[in-house]
């Protein structure tokens, strides 16, 4: 039997080998009482772009209540919710701050978001914005016929896309678009969906691109060498 299962017979016992007893080493144990585990707390910085006061121009006429507010100004009307995680309160100077109600993480960053998206409702009604598209390419043209811009872009027909409520659209050159309004978020939204038709391809760099945008080239295909 014992010539069956050789592993029986190793020179040195796992156990005692294990604990290092083989080699005069006494292992410490601890009492399974005083075993802990040490625990770090996580604390949320405030935001930079958070902690900073919203000013606001004498020609916005501000509306607080609670958890939302709204914007009106010579060029439209904004409104903004928001959430539980932060609050928006009023100085006595007529800035605007937003705080954070909580020391969470969600909350930390609902702190900065939310300070931008104030912001932008306020800059907008006041002075606007705009974003500014360039087309690249043989043959490639735009314009505006009433409310929609018409753009020629390589395809058997032309792109023609409707001019949503609120924004203004205008065509420098033939080839420059312009897009403005005082919703930031609708005019990146209609610039994107334009750029959408024609991104830039990397060899030529034909394509609508933003005008301050940087193509990164290719380079193309090599020869065969003889």
């Amino acid at each position: 039997m014992s010539s069956l299962s050789p592993s029986l017979h190793l020179p040195c016992n796992s156990r005692n080998g294990f604990l290092g007893r083989t080699h005069g080493i006494r292992p410490r144990v601890f009492p399974a009482g005083r075993v802990g585990f040490v625990r770090t707390v996580v604390e949320c910085k405030e935001s930079r772009i958070g902690k900073q006061p919203i000013e606001v121009p004498s020609n916005v006429t501000l509306t607080l209540e609670e958890q939302f507010v709204k914007a009106k100004g010579p060029l439209g009307e904004l409104s903004l919710s928001f959430p539980g995680d932060v609050k928006i309160v009023k100085e006595e100077s007529g800035k605007l701050r937003v705080y954070k109600t909580a020391e969470t993480k969600r909350a930390n960053q609902m702190h900065g978001l939310f300070r931008t998206l104030t912001d932008n409702i306020i800059v907008g009604v006041s002075k606007g914005f705009d974003k500014k598209l360039q087309l690249v390419g043989v043959g490639y043209r735009a314009a505006v016929e009433g409310n929609d811009l018409v753009m020629n872009l390589g395809f058997s027909h032309p792109v023609r896309m409707a001019i949503p409520e609120g924004l203004a659209v205008k065509v420098e050159e033939n080839t420059r678009i312009i897009v403005s309004g005082y919703d930031k978020s609708a005019i990146g939204q209609f610039a994107a969906t334009i750029k959408k038709w024609r991104p830039p391809e990397p060899y030529k760099g034909k394509g609508i691109r933003y005008m301050d945008e940087v193509v990164r080239r290719k380079e193309g295909k090599a020869g065969k060498k003889k």
